[in-house]
C-alpha cells in the first residue's frame, strides 16, 4: 500500500514556520512515542538547525514502556533534551518548563551576562498531524488555549500562547513531508491516525497491522479477540468480525467494519501498549 498525503495547507504552514524561526529560541518537537523515527518530519528536523531543541515523546502511555526508555536514551545520546509523557496530564507543566530552561541554558546565561533580567524564552511547538500539540499546550497553559481534536488537520493557523514564567509558545499546524520514500513510514503514520482517513483503504490497513502484531506482539490480538494465533491475517479479520457481531445481511462477516474496530482499539491502546519501531 503506497500511502501519500500532503495537502496544500501544509506547504503554507511550512513556509510560515520557516519565517517564524527568527522569533524563537527553541523548537519543541512532539513525536508520537509509538513511532519515534517514522514520526519525525525531516522538514522539521532541518528547520532552525542552530536552535535549541527539546524532543517530547508524546502519547508515551500508548507505547511499549521498554521502547520508550530505549528511544529516550537513543535521542539523548544524540545530544537532545528528551521527555516521554502523556500530554493529557496537567501535572506535566513543572517538568516541561524545567526541560525548556535546560534546553535554553546557554541563551539564559548569555542574557544574564548582558544584564538582562527576567529573561524570556519563545518556543515553537511543531510535529506531524494528530501528535497532540494542542493538548500539550493546553496542559501547560492550564486552559483551553489551542483547538484540539482526535484527527489530523485540526490546527490550521499559528498562534502565540503565553504560559507565564517568562515562556511563550507558538502553536503550529501538524505537517507531513511531500513524499514518504519509505512505504513503511507512511503505513505506520496511517496506523496511528496521522493520515487523513478518507484516503486510506481501511481493510488493507488493518490486515497489515494484524500481520505486524502477529510478529511483534502476538498476544495482543489473541488475548483481546480470542482468535487462533495460527490463522493468517484475513482469517483473523473474518474471525474478529464474526466474534464482534460485525455482520452483513445474510450473516457474512463485515470485514470492513471489523477493520475499523481493530484500528480504533489499537490507537486507544485497548490491545495493550504497543510500539511500531525500535532504535535497533
Amino acid at each position: 500500500m503506497d500511502i501519500q498525503w500532503y495537502p496544500g495547507h501544509m506547504t503554507k504552514a511550512r513556509r510560515e514556520m520557516q519565517e517564524n524561526l527568527k522569533l524563537v529560541d527553541l523548537i519543541i518537537e512532539l513525536i508520537d512515542a509509538r513511532v519515534p523515527y517514522s514520526g519525525r518530519n525531516p522538514d522539521i528536523q532541518n528547520m532552525g538547525v542552530q536552535k535549541s531543541r527539546l524532543l517530547i515523546l508524546n502519547k508515551a502511555d500508548l507505547a511499549d514502556p521498554e521502547k520508550n526508555a530505549e528511544w529516550s536514551a537513543f535521542y539523548r545520546d544524540q545530544g537532545y533534551e528528551v521527555l516521554a509523557l502523556d500530554s493529557r496530564e496537567r501535572s506535566i507543566r513543572k517538568q516541561v518548563l524545567t526541560r525548556i530552561r535546560t534546553a535554553c541554558a546557554q541563551k539564559l546565561e548569555r542574557d544574564r551576562r548582558r544584564g538582562i533580567r527576567n529573561s524570556s524564552i519563545r518556543a515553537m511547538v511543531a510535529g506531524i498531524p494528530n501528535v497532540g500539540k494542542s493538548t500539550f499546550i493546553n496542559s501547560l497553559a492550564g486552559r483551553a488555549s489551542a483547538k484540539t481534536g482526535n484527527k489530523p488537520g485540526v490546527t490550521r493557523g499559528q498562534q502565540w500562547i503565553h504560559l507565564g514564567d517568562g515562556i511563550d509558545l507558538l502553536d503550529t499546524p501538524g505537517i507531513l513531508w511531500p513524499r514518504f520514500d519509505d512505504p513503511q513510514a507512511g503505513l505506520r503514520l496511517a496506523w496511528i491516525g496521522s493520515v487523513r482517513e478518507e484516503i486510506l483503504q481501511t481493510e488493507e490497513l488493518a490486515l497489515q497491522l494484524l500481520t505486524y502484531l502477529r510478529e511483534a506482539y502476538p498476544q495482543a490480538v489473541s488475548g483481546r479477540y480470542g482468535v487462533d494465533e495460527m490463522l493468517n491475517a484475513p482469517e483473523v479479520l473474518a474471525a474478529i468480525a464474526a466474534a464482534r457481531g460485525c455482520l452483513r445481511t445474510g450473516g457474512e462477516p463485515d470485514t470492513e467494519k471489523a477493520a475499523g474496530l481493530i484500528l480504533d482499539e489499537f490507537r486507544h491502546a485497548v490491545l495493550g501498549r504497543i510500539s511500531l519501531e525500535s532504535p535497533a
